[in-house]
């Protein structure tokens, strides 16, 4: 159906009911009523492309990316080894006892999160949130396969034919596809990517890797092909969290109400009759193009992912009336209130366009100012996602690669020899944590009177043993430290067990505990 504005101008009005609106949908347990969304054209549309291009372009090339670490470690340049116990990351190697990197990384990211959220409001639910691209690109297959908003609605009505048959078959198959290669690209994080795809298919991977890829396959198919903005809606925590990071300041997809109310598909005739008129010609693009089945004139929803769709759709048909684009638009709620204020005269008479424009906005219509960004709320969040990434750059170059673990015996905590001397042992690990092998000096110092011994190894001084370490790997050592009679007195003092690269001059130390009898 068609309304005509003007000579020249002719825009389509959509019959489109907001179908996940909070006002008319269902219970949980009532049947889904599918949303159609429309292709949208625009700015942000196409920001929305870009987006989807470099989010499933890391995604999907990421474990392909080779990084030289020389020949004792591996070259996939971002690599979970579970098996190792490493994390690679470029130049970056990660051990189990440097998990705080991983707990520091998400501290950045949530508080990225809630700096993004209080400044653009749900920006990463709109453009970068995985179940977002994921819909984004099940929908171009199905837009590819089945037409646009019209002809799938035709199609989906419609009896069951050969045709019909043959168009959702192709499109599952192909959303099968991408579910598979969705659950392959994670796993390939976990081993080498084109040995494991060799084994992979060729049935010799292990079974944990089936299973992993079965499973993101199904969640994958489901979520993304099938309920859509049910996750968003109903299994998605953020937009009960969002609330807590909005302000009066944040920007947000908003219908402009002061500007489009009274909406009327006729003006033409409501102007000659007198009428009070707005820029809405409730044509319904707005909610069309909405991939939530929403209605943003019915204003802030839980539903609304600020995907941005309808603001392209309604500036296309503000561009074919000759109007200023904005209508709905990015902004905040203290701008819409001054704004909202101006078109009823502080709120004690109904809209009149006219207290805001005539030929042209009124100058007293606030818009967006970018400085509202740079507030106390989004710059505190900013300092704190700032010093956590520069304690751990700081944390990451101040770090050593050599580490000492020592653990002294408990059982017996001391043997006395023969000749009365006293013996303690101790379980040291030493950490070689570059894939390089060194030579590793470990030694004894305190207590001048006692001599170490390591099991499998020759001394010659009695207090320092050379041993190699292997790249990247930890060398576990039995360490014996004895104390002779006439020296036990020494013991007091404590001693330190040194684990030293001459050549890198590294070194780790441990202040021990020698125990002898009657000693607490």
């Amino acid at each position: 159906m068609t309304t005509v504005y003007s000579a020249d101008t002719t825009i389509e009005r959509h019959e489109a009911e907001p179908v996940n609106s909070a006002k008319v949908r269902k219970p949980l347990y009532e049947k889904r009523k599918k949303i159609f969304p429309k292709r949208a054209e625009g700015r942000f549309r196409q920001f929305k492309w870009l987006i989807m291009l470099v989010t499933l372009g890391i995604y999907y090339l990421t474990p392909w990316i080779r990084w030289d670490r020389g020949p004792y470690a591996p070259d996939q340049a971002v690599l979970i080894d579970l098996a190792g116990r490493r994390f690679y990351f470029f130049f970056i190697e990660i051990w189990p006892q440097e998990f705080f990197f991983v707990a520091g990384l998400l501290v950045m990211a949530g508080f990225g999160l809630f700096l993004v959220t209080s400044a653009v409001g749900r920006a990463w639910c709109g453009y970068a949130c995985p179940q977002t691209v994921w819909v984004d690109l099940f929908l171009v297959v199905e837009r590819a396969i089945e037409g646009d908003r019209n002809a799938r609605m035709k199609l989906d009505a419609g009896p069951w034919t050969l045709a019909k048959v043959w168009k959702r078959v192709s499109k599952h198959a192909i959303w099968l596809f991408i579910a598979v290669a969705t659950g392959g690209a994670w796993i390939f994080y976990f081993a080498d990517a084109p040995t494991l795809l060799v084994n992979f298919v060729t049935l010799q991977a292990p079974p944990v890797a089936y299973i992993t890829v079965a499973v993101l396959t199904a969640t994958t198919y489901v979520l993304g092909g099938l309920m859509r903005e049910q996750v968003c809606t109903y299994m998605c925590p953020w937009p009960r969290i969002q609330a807590a990071m909005l302000d009066e300041s944040s920007l947000v997809v908003t219908y402009n109400d002061w500007r489009g109310e009274p909406r009327t598909r006729h003006a033409k005739k409501a102007i000659a009759a007198g009428e009070s008129v707005g820029d809405c010609v409730d044509c319904n693009a707005c909610v069309v193009v909405c991939p939530m089945g929403i209605d943003i004139r019915d204003g802030q929803q839980l539903e609304c992912i600020t995907c941005a769709l309808c603001i392209d759709a309604c500036d296309n048909v503000m561009d074919k009336l000759g109007k200023e684009r904005g209508l709905i638009a990015y902004a905040t709620l203290s701008d819409y209130a001054a704004n909202m204020a101006l078109a009823t005269a502080g709120g004690t008479q109904p809209i009149a366009p006219a207290r805001i424009r005539n030929a042209a906005f009124s100058d007293r219509i606030r818009h967006f100012n970018w400085r509202v960004i740079f507030r106390p709320r989004t710059l505190f969040y900013f300092g704190v996602w700032s010093l956590a990434g520069l304690a751990l750059v700081y944390a990451l170059l101040s770090r050593e690669r050599l580490d000492l673990n020592v653990i002294h015996d408990r059982n017996p905590q001391f043997v006395v020899e023969s000749d009365g001397s006293i013996r303690n042992g101790y379980a040291v690990k030493v950490l070689n944590m570059i894939p390089e092998p060194r030579v590793i000096t470990v030694s004894i110092e305190g207590m001048p009177g006692a001599v170490m011994k390591i099991a499998g190894y020759d001394t010659t001084d009695g207090r320092s043993v050379d041993i190699p370490a292997d790249p990247d790997k930890v060398t576990a050592l039995r360490v014996f430290v004895t104390l002779p009679k006439d020296k036990l007195s020494e013991a007091a003092e404590g001693f330190k067990i040194v684990a030293e690269d001459r050549q890198g001059h590294e070194s780790r130390a441990y202040s021990a505990k020698f125990n002898m009898p009657g000693a607490r």
